[in-house]
């Protein structure tokens, strides 16, 4: 997996984080902490999952500046500019596309069987973001039903991409469709409210 991917995925998780201690009254400390999870968070327990020791932000520090640095920057300019409504949930949907295939090769890469790696790329896109909301005191995106096809999308992205991958051999365009798959299922799903059916028990 390209750097840049990974430091964008973690930059576009740092964004969303600080856009999330919005309305919360936290100051800077407190918005740079969400941001910090979000980005480093699904990493951290997909590695910890996976018996990799030490962690990806600690053997390659520049994980945790890039993220420093996008939470301060979004957060300057957050006081600043009021940014459009949508902004958190069209970061977050980068996240989930980037962190869920980075993940998933990741597994793949360390012979992990195909279920394993699918299910360790829907960890790594949702794990920071249910710490983060657990942090600020609200039930997480992922488990609400208005949020519209979150998890879903990462488990539709993984699989064409693990499938693609056992099927034809690497290929590094492979990653990119799995990603486009990712962010298409979820902005779509956001722009037509597409949702699972919801249980309801009697």
């Amino acid at each position: 997996m390209p750097l840049w991917i990974e430091y964008a995925a973690c930059a576009v998780c740092a964004i969303s984080g600080v856009l999330a201690a919005n309305g919360k009254h936290m100051d800077l400390f407190g918005a740079i902490m969400l941001a910090l999870v979000t980005a480093l968070g699904g990493g951290t327990v997909r590695d910890l999952c996976l018996g990799i020791r030490p962690v990806f932000w600690i053997t390659a520090p520049n994980y945790l500046v890039i993220s420093l640095a996008t939470a301060l920057g979004t957060f300057i300019l957050a006081r600043r500019f009021k940014f459009p409504e949508r902004t958190l949930g069209v970061a977050d949907a980068f996240g989930l596309a980037l962190f869920g295939i980075i993940g998933t090769e990741k597994a793949l890469h360390l012979q992990a069987p195909v279920s394993v790696a699918i299910f360790m790329g829907v960890i790594t896109g949702v794990a920071g973001g249910i710490i983060r909301d657990v942090l600020r005191s609200e039930l997480p995106l992922v488990f609400r039903p208005q949020i519209y096809l979150y998890s879903t999308a990462i488990f539709g992205g993984a699989s064409v991409f693990v499938l693609l991958e056992k099927t034809l051999g690497a290929d590094p365009s492979h990653r990119y469709i799995g990603m486009a798959i990712i962010l298409a299922l979820r902005l779509a799903a956001m722009r037509w409210r597409l949702a699972l059916p919801i249980f309801t028990g009697k």
